[in-house]
């Protein structure tokens, strides 16, 4: 089935002109076109239209997976009145009794919050219940040794933190036969994008599957 997602703002290559009421068509998970809403309803007049507020782009890339899925804990739902609803590290980490059905469950727990920020691409290591979830999760997995600089401040979930715009932080561009890994982000253009964060995620797809979709 072809999908069309469309956004106030398409950015299909990060550092070229956005397309204003721009569109994404996915036929499986593969990009079949990019262009105007527009002109691409009327080339897939069949095509299942989903209409975003905000703005589309690539999926993003996170670099630093491992540390997030192995050095911090994610609460369960049950948990958020005792331990609150972010990751945990350090020695709040360290004061937890983690056996290995709670790590399994915090890294299928992390892998689906990367997913609600709009990531699309992961950096992990060689731990084998990170590698299953991720590979389950269907994120495509790249090398951590091509991470650029040096980390600037904690990990965060958020892509953007350790980025200097949105060429830095997307995992690769949307291109017409490419596979189709985007995010849409309830801002206005770039410039609030990267101020806000990607706690503005409202829908990632993913192989072009939409795998979040924020209520």
């Amino acid at each position: 089935m072809l999908t069309l997602h469309a956004a106030d703002l398409l950015i299909a290559v990060p550092g070229t002109d956005p397309v204003p009421g721009g569109a994404v068509v996915v036929d499986g998970d593969t990009v079949a076109a990019l262009g105007p809403y527009e002109e691409l309803t009327a080339a897939y007049p069949r095509a299942r239209v989903r209409r975003w507020p905000g703005v589309i782009t690539p999926g993003l890339r996170q670099w630093h997976g491992a540390y997030l899925l192995t050095r911090a804990y994610h609460p369960d739902p049950r948990e958020y009145e005792e331990l609150g609803d972010r990751p945990l590290t350090g020695e709040r980490l360290a004061a937890l009794d983690m056996t290995g059905t709670r790590w399994a469950g915090s890294v299928r727990r992390g892998v689906q919050q990367m997913l609600r920020h709009g990531t699309t691409a992961v950096a992990i290591g060689s731990d084998p219940v990170v590698s299953t979830a991720v590979a389950r999760s269907g994120l495509t997995v790249v090398s951590p040794l091509g991470a650029p600089g040096i980390l600037l401040e904690e990990p965060n979930l958020d892509p953007f933190r350790n980025a200097y715009g949105l060429a830095d932080a997307v995992a690769s561009p949307l291109t017409v036969g490419g596979r189709a890994d985007l995010a849409v982000f309830d801002v206005p253009d770039e410039t609030a994008l990267l101020a806000r964060g990607v706690g503005t995620c409202v829908a990632t797809v993913l192989a072009g599957r939409l795998v979040h979709r924020r209520r």
